[in-house]
């Protein structure tokens, strides 16, 4: 069996920043508020011209050159986006224009904050079967389209931004065992609503835009077993112990829900790869970001047993293991 590992990472991060002390102009919060029970200080928005294709395209870019890659040799490019620019064509297939891939098969996946991984997941089942050498995977989110900017309660939550990696052949380790699993029962904690009206009002400008809803006190407890789980699911597979992991790259929801997890499973926090207060959650973008600043800040070396872990809403979660 052909070993499959991550040989190059990348991210990019909309310019604007949003702080806490700019949404205490716009709703009812503090910032003593937000960062007590979500560790956030800020996050980024993408400017109105920008589009998640945007992200992806320069996420992608800078995965190619840091590995030295050219884009023509790229045999397949997944992105996960719960936030594309439009129904279609595909996130992924705007991506192949803009880069150049001209020979790479390409296509969308949504599987919300769990979506960097199911992605890889994916990904990673082409290459040693021999129909694809190598894939390229995104994680693009425009996720601050989504929200309410009136609801304080889900506001100060997200922030824009992509990731990507390049998955291809290694002698050895790489990815060495991948879990995935949906608890759709949980769907409804977290979820997208459009309320249309019952007669159609051209004056009303808001009339069927889609907005985040989430029961945050239901989805917390969830969100923390479900990880955890993912984990020691993922840690079994790959036959290793917990004390044997040396970086945890998790979902940036929360930072009382890591500390939770960190805690549940018994691994030190500072194990833990953590950049909420910087970014927010930016959905699918949220871990693979994190995973290129680890690997940047040299969180993640050659031989570290790595642990990438997610949950999203749907309700989904996933978690890898990788030997770097």
């Amino acid at each position: 069996m052909t070993h499959v590992g991550i040989i190059s990472v990348g991210s990019y991060l909309p310019s604007k920043v949003l702080s806490n002390f700019d949404l205490e102009k716009m709703v009812d919060t503090t910032d003593e508020w937000i960062t007590s029970r979500t560790g956030i200080k800020e996050r980024r928005v993408a400017a109105k011209d920008e589009k998640t294709s945007d992200l992806a395209t320069k996420a992608a870019l800078n995965a190619l050159k840091h590995g030295k890659l050219e884009a023509s040799k790229i045999d397949l490019i997944i992105v996960a986006t719960i936030s594309p620019d439009s129904n279609f064509p595909s996130v992924a297939c705007i991506v192949q224009k803009n880069i150049g891939a001209t020979k790479a098969a390409a296509f969308d996946i949504s599987a919300a904050c769990s979506g960097f991984l199911y992605a890889m997941t994916t990904a990673k089942q082409f290459i040693p079967t021999g129909l694809y050498k190598n894939a390229l995977v995104i994680a693009a989110e425009k996720i601050t389209s989504l929200v309410d900017w009136n609801d304080r309660s889900t506001c100060v939550l997200f922030g824009d931004g992509a990731g990507a990696c390049v998955l291809a052949p290694t002698k050895s380790d790489g990815i060495i065992s991948e879990y995935m699993h949906a608890e759709g029962e949980f769907g409804h904690l977290m979820a997208v609503y459009v309320d249309y009206p019952d007669t159609f009002d051209p004056d009303n400008k808001s009339m069927g835009i889609p907005r985040i809803a989430m029961q945050g006190k239901e989805l917390f407890k969830v969100a923390v077993n479900s990880m955890a789980a993912a984990v020691e699911h993922a840690l079994k597979k790959a036959k290793l112990d917990l004390e044997e992991v040396d970086c945890v790259v998790p979902h940036q929801a929360n930072d009382r829900i890591i500390s939770a997890v960190a805690k549940k499973l018994g691994i030190p926090k500072d194990k833990f790869y953590i950049n909420i207060d910087r970014y927010g959650n930016m959905s699918a973008a949220s871990l693979a970001v994190a995973l290129c600043e680890a690997v940047e800040a040299k969180k993640i070396k050659k031989g570290s047993n790595v642990v990438l872990v997610a949950f999203g809403a749907g309700l989904v979660s996933a978690a890898n293991v990788v030997k770097w």
